[in-house]
């Protein structure tokens, strides 16, 4: 799959990492803090795709850069997407301190987005003792 100039942007302009291994992926959601992940779908065949490479940097700007991205890349993305029970692509899975906390399909507007991110990040994820 050829990548888009939108997400080569994205890694090359916006400095987002493209993970290529499952030991890179693996280390990037264990880190402290929110993350997303961006598992794009064939630009060639899903316009989408390009659309949230393009809004997704707006996105992390919006929330005053509460998380971090990263680029699952081709070569894990089969992986990643059976791990993260990412039925579609494009999507954005997030996570906080390596757990799984939320996933957006495909595009919606940038309003519902926000919205959705927002709940997201606002969740609470802490585990407690009963």
């Amino acid at each position: 799959m050829q990548h888009h100039p939108l997400i080569d942007r994205l890694t090359g302009e916006h400095g987002f990492p493209l993970l290529t291994s499952p030991q890179a992926r693996d280390a990037f959601i264990r880190a402290a803090g929110d993350h997303v992940l961006f598992i794009p779908a064939d630009p060639a065949r899903d316009a989408e795709t390009a659309d949230l490479a393009r809004m997704l940097p707006e996105l992390r700007l919006a929330f005053r850069n509460a998380f971090d991205c990263a680029v699952v890349d081709e070569a894990i993305e089969a992986d990643t997407r059976e791990m993260t029970a990412a039925q579609r692509t494009p999507s954005l899975i997030i996570y906080r301190d390596g757990l799984q906390i939320g996933m957006l399909h495909a595009l919606r507007d940038r309003t519902d987005h926000m919205s959705r991110i927002g709940q997201i990040l606002a969740s609470r994820t802490e585990l407690y003792d009963t």
